[in-house]
């Protein structure tokens, strides 16, 4: 029993990503998730793990900082369970070991290196169980740093998911080819390339053409969002559940593509976690919509880590 009153179940999930790694401590009765602590840091975990194939010393030392500080919050809201998730930079790391014993000391538990499928079905627990209003067959898109979820089935969970990874993500892209600032066409033009062979890829595996509605998760499409809609402050009140129109999507990308680190930087909607890789996100979402001729996508601040809150209560 927790304060208020309501049998409720205390937990506390940690999704480290690419590019954040982020924190939610949140009360979940039944299907019902409050908010206790939810709170986002920008490591580039994913740093140069895209040549090298390993987790570079820096970046797990900016993870580990962040840590401790979570690890503090834990303590502090006392959840009645823990469970840590690692995404695609730790699945093709080399060290993953060193990493995993470093958050089991810090954190008190190991970080669950999960599949891409796994990472998958959370994502899309957490974008749809936010988004009641959006029915029938939905497509999921988890933007990350170093990889992309596509994620279709229908929204009451009444059928099985398609699901597809693949290794098209903000961190990935901006490494391999958009490293001019601002990038030239021939960058850009490598990494719709690079995109759509993924996707040519990804349509083994999940309906693309099949009429549904798109929901994107994670900071790439939330940050799109926010300026699609014109934000003088990043407010995930107003982006959560925003239907941007493709038009719009395609401006944005257009914009941010000629933009110098410096003027992105200016954006009062921008994290600095994000002013170097935000093209190379927005590149990957404009192209999963032409792919799906979507003409619109539903912007959802609420993604695998609330499928990861949700699966530990339940």
């Amino acid at each position: 029993m927790r304060p208020g009153g309501g049998q409720l179940t205390r937990v506390a999930a940690v999704d480290c990503g690419t590019n954040s790694i982020r924190l939610l401590i949140a009360d979940v009765n039944r299907d019902e998730l409050v908010d206790v602590h939810r709170e986002l840091r920008i490591v580039r975990l994913g740093q140069g793990v895209d040549g090298s194939g390993r987790l570079a010393p820096e970046a797990i030392a900016r993870t580990e900082a962040a840590l401790q500080d979570y690890a503090d919050v834990v303590r502090h809201h006392r959840p009645d369970a823990v469970r840590m998730v690692a995404t695609s930079a730790t699945r093709d790391a080399a060290n993953r070991d060193e990493f995993a014993a470093m958050v089991t000391n810090v954190l008190g538990v190991p970080p669950e290196v999960i599949t891409g499928d796994e990472e998958a079905a959370l994502s899309f627990l957490g974008a749809v169980h936010s988004l009641p209003h959006v029915t029938g067959r939905v497509v999921v898109a988890d933007i990350g740093g170093g990889s992309t979820e596509l994620i279709a089935g229908p929204a009451d969970g009444s059928a099985s998911l398609q699901v597809h990874s693949m290794d098209v993500g903000c961190v990935r892209m901006t490494e391999r080819h958009l490293r001019a600032d601002p990038p030239g066409a021939d960058q850009i033009a490598a990494t719709v390339r690079d995109v759509r062979h993924a996707l040519d890829r990804a349509v083994e595996d999940v309906s693309l053409t099949e009429p549904a509605a798109l929901i994107g998760v994670a900071g790439t499409v939330t940050t799109v969002a926010a300026l699609a809609l014109g934000l003088d402050c990043y407010d995930p009140g107003r982006i959560h559940g925003a239907t941007v129109p493709a038009g719009a999507v395609d401006a944005v990308t257009t914009m941010l593509l000629a933009m110098t680190h410096d003027e992105r930087a200016a954006l009062p909607v921008m994290h600095t976690g994000r002013i170097d890789v935000i093209g190379g996100g927005a590149l990957v979402l404009r192209t999963v919509m032409g792919t799906m001729g979507a003409s619109e996508v539903v912007a959802s601040e609420h993604d695998i880590l609330d499928g990861i809150a949700l699966r530990l209560a339940a």
